[in-house]
């Protein structure tokens, strides 16, 4: 049974949030466009703070680790579900790619492979931490919000301007 008295309350807060953006990923396809744009709207704010709020490593934890849990026809039949129920809005001009700065035409991405890929890393964290030592989960959650900071942080915000602009500029 997991101690949770060494898991401080935004670490809890982190792995509830992961579970809940999970949860709405897994089950988009139940949902109609403007649930889920709104639903995606309170969740990726929530997330960006709990993660950007995780602790740094202090040194007393275990190596984290994440073991890669997520098969590759889950995340399609995901990314496929929030395509569909997106439409043509599900590519956006990606103003932030490394690329764009060596080119005249314009680069494209996807809401639906961008809340994804954040599926992805918030998926195979809470499958490595379930049922977990604490130690393991402090570890893991050093790791998450590494990835956090070097990967999916950036993504989260460009979907988040790309859906509030589905929203609201519709």
């Amino acid at each position: 049974m997991m101690d949770e008295a060494r898991l401080t309350p935004g670490q809890l807060s982190f792995i509830a949030l992961a579970n809940e953006y999970c949860q709405a990923i897994e089950t988009a396809g139940q949902t109609d466009r403007e649930d889920f744009v709104s639903s995606m709207l309170r969740l990726l704010p929530r997330l960006y703070i709990v993660a950007t709020d995780l602790p740094p490593a202090t040194g007393m934890e275990e190596d984290g680790y994440v073991d890669n849990y997520l098969d590759e026809d889950t995340y399609n039949i995901a990314r496929e579900q929030i395509s569909n129920i997106l439409g043509m809005d599900d590519t956006y001009l990606e103003v932030f790619e490394e690329d764009m700065k060596y080119s005249d035409t314009p680069i494209g991405a996807s809401i639906s492979e961008g809340l994804c890929d954040i599926f992805q890393s918030l998926y195979n964290f809470l499958s490595t931490v379930k049922d977990a030592p604490v130690d393991l989960i402090l570890g893991t959650l050093v790791a998450q919000k590494e990835d956090f900071e070097h990967y999916w942080s950036q993504i989260l915000c460009n979907n988040l301007r790309a859906l509030n602009a589905l929203r609201y500029n519709d």
